[in-house]
């Protein structure tokens, strides 16, 4: 019985994520995408006009899976610090579940690639960035951070912490957790 069309999609961009994660970080070559399917070339292409495209939907899926738990976590947490905490845990978290997507999130699986995927890889950091900002303003009108504290640049700190622990992470082949050292690095970022 043949695949239905958007499970084929959702199998070849698993089988992408699964292949980005080995530790040895490999080029995703559509051959060898092809063979670990047991598809052909031209049947990838029936799914996916491009590669690029198949780096689009791990994109996209980025994208929905961070900001859907972020949009939760502003939702739910009405303490400006906490939400800051527990977004950037999420984000730390996410790449411990996810290290094919970690990956991509730190350009190594977008090297050689369209350079309009690095460009929304980009796009998503600032988008984090500015939800931090927005975290921070609060957090600083509730009295939990001084009200002189500089929202962007303490934003793009986080943002960079977080880049950093991504990229330490898959640097290492996966052996470096993000979540390392986290309560004391949180303290230290947060002034705590």
């Amino acid at each position: 019985m043949a695949a239905k069309p958007g499970e084929r999609k959702l199998q070849i961009l698993q089988t992408v994520a699964h292949m980005l994660e080995q530790p040895k970080g490999e080029k995703i070559t559509t051959a060898a995408l092809a063979a670990r399917l047991e598809l052909s070339e031209a049947a990838l292409y029936r799914h996916f006009a491009s590669k690029a495209q198949m780096f689009e939907g791990l994109i996209e899926f980025i994208e929905q899976t961070v900001f859907g738990l972020i949009n939760k976590i502003t939702q739910e947490e009405k303490s400006g610090v906490k939400q800051l905490e527990a977004i950037v845990a999420m984000l730390l978290n996410f790449a411990l579940k996810n290290r094919g997507m970690t990956r991509v999130l730190i350009g190594d699986a977008l090297v050689n690639e369209d350079e309009r995927l690095q460009q929304r890889i980009n796009q998503l950091l600032d988008r984090i960035e500015a939800t931090l900002k927005q975290s921070l303003r609060m957090a600083a009108t509730q009295g939990e951070m001084g009200e002189a504290v500089d929202v962007g640049a303490h934003a793009n700190l986080l943002v960079c912490y977080v880049i950093g622990r991504w990229t330490q992470y898959a640097k290492s082949g996966f052996t470096r957790e993000p979540m390392e050292q986290w309560p004391a690095q949180m303290a230290i970022l947060l002034h705590k």
